[in-house]
C-alpha cells in the first residue's frame, strides 16, 4: 500500500489540473482510490448546476490513480460516464474508483460519484491499457 500512496503522491504533484479542481486524496490502495472535491461556482453551468465535465474529470483522475496504484504506468483507452443527479454549488463529490478485473495489458474500472449525503450523482466506467513500465520512485 505504501508504494500505491508514493506513485499517486509523484502522480498527483505534476497533476496541476486535479490540483486545479482541489482534488484531495482521502484513500490510496493497489487498484482501488476515493477521492473528493467541492463544487465551486465556477464549475456551474447555464442551468446553474454543475458541468457534466466536473464529475467526469473527478471520476478520470480517480481511474487514473487507481489503476496506476498497481505499479505499472497505465493510460485510459476507454471511458464513459452515467450522470445521474445534478449537483450543485457548495456540494462535495465523493469518487470511489475500485478494480474490476485487471491483466497484463488491461485493466476495467467502476467508478461512483456519490455527494456528501451518499447519493449516486455518476456512474463512471473506465478501461486502461498498461503500458508494462514500471513506476520507478
Amino acid at each position: 500500500m505504501a508504494k500505491s500512496k508514493k506513485i499517486v503522491d509523484r502522480m498527483y504533484e505534476f497533476d496541476y489540473f486535479s490540483q486545479w479542481l482541489g482534488i484531495e486524496k482521502v484513500m490510496v490502495d493497489k487498484g482501488h482510490v476515493i477521492l473528493k472535491m467541492k463544487v465551486t461556482k465556477d464549475m456551474l453551468n447555464g442551468f446553474g448546476i454543475a458541468h457534466g465535465g466536473i464529475t467526469y474529470s473527478l471520476a478520470d483522475s480517480a481511474l487514473a490513480f487507481a489503476s496506476n496504484g498497481r505499479g505499472v504506468q497505465s493510460v485510459s483507452i476507454e471511458t464513459s460516464i452515467n450522470h445521474i443527479k445534478p449537483t450543485r454549488e457548495g456540494d462535495t463529490l465523493i469518487a470511489d474508483a475500485k478494480e474490476l478485473n485487471v491483466t497484463n495489458k488491461t485493466g476495467l474500472y467502476e467508478v461512483k460519484v456519490k455527494n456528501q449525503d451518499g447519493e449516486l450523482v455518476a456512474l463512471f466506467k473506465g478501461m486502461v491499457y498498461r503500458t508494462g513500465k514500471e513506476w520507478k520512485l
